[in-house]
């Protein structure tokens, strides 16, 4: 890991990871889930899981690149993580469909954490991209998804972050990496997750130069 931003000097001059090592190692998972195979996968799983990432947590990253990746790629992951850990995690109440009023409540509240003074702004965009937009985000994405309890938000947005650097999408890599500070994180977490994702052999130089960009954009107007 290159390690430019995110560590400070610890005792004896050492250098000192500002993010756990289970949180890295999910990071490195995230940050190839765009385009790995299902066996570099299942390996970086692998060592995940021998840093002691949880596989709730794991599980939960692979539901969320349903959103952020895309069914397919979502499947390949799902794939992966079946190599490694062969049980799927509890379902809780994602097949619910009669709870879709208490995912749209959540989904509500944790859209507001995420964007900030933008959410009004961000819901009145994509309706006027399309209705269902805005309600399938808010619902499925929001509330159904990514309000799941087993992973916490701020790990969440630094997942997406690591999701969306490969794709080309700066409108919505912004919209995250601020969304990552809104959940709590520093900005030296996010800084260390851009140099996990700058490590990721899937990722090309310029879509992390453009996502540094758009962070010290971010860091700027905060």
């Amino acid at each position: 890991m290159t390690r430019r931003h995110d560590e400070a000097s610890g005792a004896g001059g050492a250098i000192v990871s500002v993010l756990d090592g289970p949180s890295r190692a999910l990071l490195a998972v995230a940050a190839h889930c765009y385009s790995a195979s299902e066996a570099a996968l299942a390996d970086l799983m692998k060592d995940a899981r021998a840093a002691q990432t949880p596989a709730a947590w794991l599980e939960e990253l692979v539901l969320s690149a349903v959103l952020f990746t895309g069914f397919p790629r979502a499947l390949v992951a799902a794939a992966a993580l079946r190599r490694v850990e062969p049980v799927p995690a509890e379902v809780g109440d994602a097949l619910d469909h009669d709870q879709w009023r208490e995912w749209q409540a959540r989904g509500e509240a944790t859209c507001r954490t995420v964007y900030g003074a933008n959410y009004q702004r961000l819901r009145r965009n994509v309706r006027a991209l399309h209705p269902a937009l805005d309600g399938w985000m808010l619902i499925e994405g929001y509330g159904r998804t990514i309000s799941r309890p087993a992973l916490d938000l701020k790990r969440r947005e630094l997942c997406a972050v690591a999701m969306l650097v490969p794709q080309g999408v700066p409108r919505q890599l912004h919209s995250h990496l601020r969304g990552a500070l809104n959940a709590g994180a520093t900005e030296a977490e996010v800084e260390e997750t851009l140099d996990i994702i700058d490590d990721a052999v899937s990722v090309l130089p310029a879509m992390v130069a453009g996502a540094r960009k758009l962070w010290s954009e971010v860091r700027e107007s905060a």
